[in-house]
């Protein structure tokens, strides 16, 4: 054990005379399930041979008053996407009154000096740096959707996914396509809810990477169609993209719902689109309330734990019969 010589020690010496970061540290004294049990017993040992006494009131402070949470944002992520708005703007109605200063964050924390009390972190990936950053530094974190050792709380995901899917199968549509893929969760959770309501009803299932824009959208239909795909159904992964998809079947002399019909996902009240979309919708105002209360559970220390938030359909006009094929076509 190293020597400290000041007469009141702090988490820095703590971190010092025990060999690990000033993170670990402040996880033991917020009693984190993340901390193997060796290391705490270390950090208890030299945090009793150096006389260190937390002070409670400081440690109430630091969360209660004067506080902050960071809303981390995935690189590449629109900050002003509509989606992006009303979640904001549903912590805001919270937190305002609470005293919480909501801060948007880039992607890379490791250039800030100072980390808020809190992040809620969104559209994580299971490498994300982000992650790490904030379990090395002791920064309670709450994800937006799911990942195992994390506080977290998502939509129904992949059920959402296979209802939108079964909306366009009822229709009788029988070769459909997912606009969406990528590595985050979102994306992963989506297409898996799609290709399995598609597979089990035998129908045909291809894939069209794009994100969640709606330029995003609108390029990858336009140049899946120009490479010669013909399905009768799209889903979208976000209603933005589902947006430039219409946007851009339409401009290839294609119909929506007679031609193509399309369905959603986030169930967001204005869209510039000339009918309503048929989407599924997630209950943006209780996803963020969840979000919330998981922050405070996380800051008392108690162990990870993780909530599915249900997702419901929303019939629109842009889901219509599936056209019947064209004379000596496949059905």
């Amino acid at each position: 054990m190293k020597p400290v010589s000041r007469t009141r020690p702090t988490i820095d010496d703590i971190a010092q005379a025990a060999g690990v970061s000033k993170g670990t540290v402040s996880r033991v004294l917020n009693g984190h399930a993340t901390v193997a049990a060796p290391t705490r017993q270390r950090v208890q040992e030299v945090m009793a041979h150096l006389g260190y006494v937390p002070d409670p009131a400081a440690r109430h402070l630091s969360w209660r008053t004067g506080r902050t949470l960071g809303l981390s944002f995935a690189s590449g992520d629109p900050l002003l996407s509509p989606y992006h708005v009303l979640f904001r703007h549903a912590l805001e109605e919270h937190t305002a009154s609470h005293g919480v200063q909501l801060v948007n964050l880039r992607a890379d924390l490791t250039r800030l000096a100072r980390l808020p009390s809190a992040v809620l972190v969104m559209h994580a990936t299971g490498d994300d740096p982000r992650l790490s950053l904030l379990r090395e530094r002791g920064v309670p974190a709450v994800l937006i959707g799911h990942q195992p050792g994390f506080f977290w709380v998502a939509p129904d995901d992949e059920g959402g996914a296979a209802l939108a899917t079964e909306q366009l199968l009822r229709a009788g549509h029988r070769d459909l396509v997912y606009l969406g893929a990528g590595d985050s969760q979102v994306a992963q959770d989506r297409e898996r809810g799609f290709r399995r309501a598609a597979q089990a009803a035998g129908a045909r299932a291809h894939v069209i990477e794009a994100d969640f824009t709606v330029l995003g959208g609108y390029r990858a239909t336009r140049r899946a169609w120009e490479g010669g795909l013909r399905p009768t159904g799209l889903f979208a992964q976000s209603d933005e993209s589902a947006a430039g998809a219409i946007a851009a079947l339409e401009d290839l002399g294609l119909r929506v719902p007679g031609d193509v019909s399309v369905v959603g996902f986030d169930g967001l009240p204005e869209l510039p689109l000339p009918i309503r979309l048929t989407t599924v919708a997630q209950d943006i105002g209780r996803i963020a309330r969840t979000a919330l209360s998981l922050v405070q559970e996380a800051t008392s220390g108690r162990p990870p734990r993780g909530e599915v938030v249900p997702v419901h359909l929303v019939p629109g006009a842009t889901v219509a019969p599936a056209p019947a094929p064209p004379p000596g076509g496949t059905p």
